[in-house]
């Protein structure tokens, strides 16, 4: 774990850390005020009484990305739709609960409880648990259908567990979306597949560092080549006193095609850093613990020992050692050793090429929000992101919502990657899941059991004329983040050929509340070996992910304080590095 954090970002820091609220341990609120009714799963009204409907809700996949309107509780009340239901940072009633796990939501009383059960009509006997329609059982019948595995071997077969959480499905969500992990691991194997086929280049020294090694790096020769001198002095032959060899400047650095002369016994030469060591000479003596008499006897201040201040020959390594194994990324430090141990070239993976295409009508590109228009965001947050991911940018364009538009776009880009924002739900102005359909493209990923950010999907393009892979992600500016964390981050990894960073955990202060079913995935910061959730963190919002150093892995159901979560690093943050690097 890292220090403090940089007092530079302390005010930023506290304006965007999630401060505790005062609970009165009565009333089931955190604050004095009444429970709201669509968090007790009663609606208003006398006890029993159905409340008044909501207004028309899309279906799972629909409208816009996790919007935070609750609406009155209806007959259904407490059910989380995965695509409608109120984002915890921005909901009031959802943010201030207090316990999490079986008892989320629940403070001193059971009001505010968010349940998963369907309320019971009148007269109708006991409620049981709502099923998806697809986990409904056969009916009229005691067998298993022959469409049904029994439900040890589904998990199994279909995917793991988020963050060892048993796979029970939420009555709401959608069949298709997938769960975080899964996601990801599907993201990763896309591109290994992909690398698999793809040349690698010969690049100069000057051009290599940030992609990775295709080759292991072996040593072309022994390093250092011959002894060397590690410290300006004398070389000496056997025990003091020595008489010094009068030689001129003595053996320097640097002298191609000349060997010095052997020492012979008691005899001692001037030796500068770096030069070759005559041949029997037993030590380097520094110039400052030694002294020469005016007979040109030389005497030590302090003991000399046998191969002191001497560089044999191989002892960083020997013609043929593996110095870099392939994947290792290629660093300023990784080309001085090349260098060093004689390349002029490296052998690398190329850096992928991404176009991104921003989608949307309301969105401007420059000056402020107006009747109904929206600053880009995501035009200027994304290239730089994918550069520090190891991508090339080809090229960022606007698109409007059209499906003409982005077929053409996608037909004629030439990049091995296609970031796209917006347009991936099932709205009128959606139309990237039917452009894909249009163009026979394979769907890896059509949804992913996470907040924010759940529309995002992969694809792979392969009736182009250039196989490449889409990313979907969302318009809200979060929830893109979320997509390129989950989706584009291990896509990009395994196609540049770089290896998984090894996990990293850390406790967090604070409880953290989660969703029903889906994994969250909350900005944090780094402070006093601790992970602090950061306030702001709704789809829509940018201001906790720019304070943030890391973010965190939220299971389904929410963690308790001093839970050790898994840490995402940001591509741009030393401190998260430290910490996962520990």
């Amino acid at each position: 774990m890292t220090g403090p954090h940089p007092d530079d970002h302390l005010a930023l820091y506290e304006a965007v850390t999630d401060t505790p609220r005062r609970t009165t341990g009565t009333t089931g609120t955190t604050d004095g005020r009444p429970a709201p009714a669509h968090h007790t799963g009663q609606g208003p009204g006398a006890p029993g009484t159905p409340p008044d409907p909501p207004p028309a809700s899309p279906g799972p996949g629909g409208g816009t990305e996790e919007s935070s309107a609750t609406g009155p509780a209806t007959a259904d009340a407490g059910r989380v739709d995965p695509d409608t239901d109120p984002d915890p940072d921005t909901d009031p009633a959802l943010a201030e609960t207090g316990s999490v796990g079986a008892d989320k939501g629940r403070t001193g009383t059971d009001a505010g409880r968010v349940s998963t059960e369907v309320p019971a009509p009148p007269h109708s006997g006991p409620r049981r648990p709502a099923r998806h329609p697809a986990q409904a059982p056969a009916r009229h019948t005691g067998r298993q259908r022959p469409d049904q595995q029994p439900p040890d071997q589904r998990q199994l077969d279909q995917q793991r567990p988020d963050q060892g959480q048993l796979d029970q499905r939420h009555p709401d969500q959608h069949p298709g979306h997938v769960p975080w992990t899964v996601a990801r691991d599907r993201a990763a194997a896309a591109g290994a597949a992909a690398r698999r086929t793809r040349p690698v280049v010969r690049a100069p020294l000057h051009t290599a560092t940030g992609v990775a090694l295709a080759h292991p790096l072996t040593a072309l020769t022994d390093l250092p080549s011959f002894d060397t001198s590690a410290m300006d002095g004398w070389a000496v032959s056997g025990p003091a006193p020595w008489t010094v060899r009068e030689t001129g400047a003595g053996v320097l650095a640097g002298t191609a095609g000349t060997t010095p002369a052997p020492l012979t016994d008691g005899e001692a030469v001037r030796i500068a850093t770096g030069a070759r060591v005559p041949k029997d000479a037993t030590a380097v003596v520094r110039t400052e613990h030694a002294h020469a008499d005016r007979h040109g006897q030389l005497y030590p201040s302090r003991e000399v020992q046998p191969g002191q201040d001497i560089r044999a020959r191989g002892q960083e390594c020997r013609e043929g050692d593996l110095l870099m194994p392939a994947a290792t990324l290629v660093t300023p430090a990784v080309v001085g050793l090349a260098a060093a141990a004689g390349y002029d070239t490296l052998t690398v993976v190329p850096r992928p090429t991404a176009d991104i295409l921003v989608l949307g009508d309301e969105l401007l590109d420059e000056g402020l929000p107006h009747d109904g228009l929206i600053r880009d965001a995501l035009g200027p947050l994304l290239p730089p992101w994918l550069h520090a991911l190891g991508v090339e940018v080809a090229a960022v364009r606007h698109l409007r919502d059209d499906a003409a538009t982005l077929h053409d776009a996608l037909t004629a880009s030439t990049a091995d990657l296609i970031i796209s924002t917006g347009g991936t739900a099932a709205g009128p102005a959606d139309h990237v899941r039917p452009t894909l359909d249009r163009l026979g493209a394979e769907l890896l990923v059509d949804g992913v059991r996470v907040r924010p950010g759940h529309p995002m999907l992969l694809a792979r393009l392969t009736t182009r004329r250039h196989p490449a892979y889409l990313v979907g992600l969302p318009g809200n500016p979060l929830a893109a983040v979320s997509g390129l964390l989950t989706l584009a981050e291990p896509l990009i990894r395994a196609l540049a050929g770089r290896p998984a960073p090894e996990p990293c955990t850390a406790p967090v202060r604070d409880a953290v509340t989660g969703h029903p079913s889906d994994t969250r995935l909350v900005p944090v910061s780094l402070r006093a070996d601790e992970a602090v959730p950061l306030r702001y963190s709704g789809p829509a919002m940018l201001r906790g992910i720019a304070a943030a150093d890391a973010i965190a892995v939220v299971p389904p159901g929410g963690v308790r304080a001093g839970h050790e979560l898994e840490i995402l690093d940001l591509p741009w943050s030393l401190s998260a590095v430290g910490v996962c690097s520990t």
